[in-house]
Formats: structure tokens, C-alpha cells, sequence
């Protein structure tokens, strides 16, 4: 079995963009299993299911969840306790991982610290998977800390440091964006719309509702 782990931010950006649709046919088309914690649920479906404005969001993610396109740990036999303690234990390092002047910056929320968790409890079962989350961070204390400690330092405009010790525990996760999302789902002939400019469009749109990628990694995109 593999698996794809989604954070908030790409749910929420698919259905701002009116692609949540194709997360159902992107199941349909590859033998893996969909999954969310419950702190996802509860940043995209529960908390937004009482405000207005997002409403009709959180009842399309309800809908992909009562359909089975996305399932909960508990489906798949993973207890909820153990993601809930791995939460907290990546919650704490990742928000003890950057000082400025001597205090702790925080970093990451606890939705995208469940993706982590239960990734790891995945990969302990053999499962193969991906985080699918667009927020740059949380991705970088993973991929990139150096650069994530320069980044920091120019935008505080003051030094940053980084306990590089507590680095090992963010080592093996591996990524997906909401963006290579739809650029899978654009080669398996899935987005509805079509043209020429479909696919360019589907990214740039991606971009501007919270995926961090750069242009030129769009245009790498467009050109493969």
C-alpha cells in the first residue's frame, strides 16, 4: 500500500480554486490510500463548518471524507493516541528548532506536526508515502535548514540560529505541493476545463492561494 498524507493548506487551496474535485479522480487513477489526521479535519471541516464564508468548502471536504477519497487513521488501523503523542513530540522540536536572540520562533502548527506523525507511523509499518503540504517552513526544516536559517535572518532582519541537533528527527520525510497535485492530475487528462492554457493557468492559481513555488518552477512544469 501507498499513501498520500494531506495538510490543510492543500485542501484548502484545491477547493478555493474549485480543483478540489480532483483529488477523487486522482484516487480513482493510482492504487494509494488518501489520508488525513484529526487535526486536519478539524482546521479544514469542523472549525470552518461554522463561519459563512467557508462553509461550502468544509462540506465538499466532509463530502470526501464520508465517500472515502479520504480516510482517517483509525481506517487503516492506526491508533489515534500515538499520532496524537508523535504530534506533540514534532510540535515541540520543530517549535524548539530557530532562536532569535535567545527566544524560540514558532514555525509550525499542530495540523501540519499530525502529517509528520503520522507519516513516521507509516513508514514504521513499511507503507510508502507522501506529506502533501504547501506551506514552505514546515518543508524546509526537512529539505533545507541552512537555507531556512538564512531566509529567516533576512526577513527578521537579525541573526538566526538553529539547533541542528534536533534536525535527525525531520530527515526522511518526503513532499508533494498542491501544484505537482494538479500537474498529475492535468497529464492523466482529469482537470475539466481544456485549452492551452489549462495548465498554466491551474498553477499560477495554486501560487496565489498559498503554494510555495516559484515561477520558474512553474515553467519547469509547463515544459515537461
Amino acid at each position: 500500500m501507498k499513501a498520500i498524507i494531506f495538510d490543510s493548506g492543500v485542501l484548502i487551496n484545491l477547493s478555493m480554486n474549485g480543483l478540489l474535485y480532483i483529488i477523487e479522480e486522482l484516487k480513482e487513477h493510482f492504487d494509494c490510500k488518501f489520508l488525513i489526521t484529526k487535526e486536519v479535519k478539524y482546521e479544514t471541516v469542523d472549525r470552518p463548518m461554522g463561519i459563512e464564508r467557508f462553509e461550502l468548502g468544509a462540506l465538499q471536504i466532509q463530502n470526501l471524507i464520508d465517500s472515502n477519497v479520504l480516510e482517517m487513521p483509525s481506517s487503516r488501523g492506526i491508533d489515534e493516541e500515538k499520532i496524537r503523542k508523535d504530534t506533540l513530540l514534532f510540535l515541540d522540536k520543530a517549535n524548539h528548532f530557530m532562536q532569535v536572540r535567545g527566544k524560540w520562533v514558532n514555525l509550525v502548527e499542530e495540523a501540519e506536526m499530525s502529517c509528520f506523525a503520522l507519516s513516521k507511523e507509516l513508514t514504521e509499518r513499511g507503507i510508502d508515502n507522501l506529506i502533501a503540504i504547501d506551506e514552505r517552513t514546515a518543508r524546509m526544516i526537512c529539505e533545507n535548514p541552512q537555507n531556512l536559517e538564512r531566509i529567516m535572518s533576512e526577513k527578521l532582519h537579525q541573526k538566526v540560529n538553529i539547533a541542528t541537533e534536533e534536525s535527525d528527527i525531520f530527515s526522511k520525510f518526503r513532499f508533494i505541493r498542491s501544484p505537482e497535485l494538479v500537474y498529475a492530475a492535468y497529464k492523466k487528462n482529469l482537470i475539466h476545463l481544456k485549452g492551452k492554457k489549462v495548465l498554466e493557468a491551474a498553477l499560477y492559481a495554486t501560487k496565489f492561494k498559498g503554494a510555495s513555488i516559484s515561477f520558474e518552477e512553474i515553467n519547469k512544469l509547463k515544459s515537461m
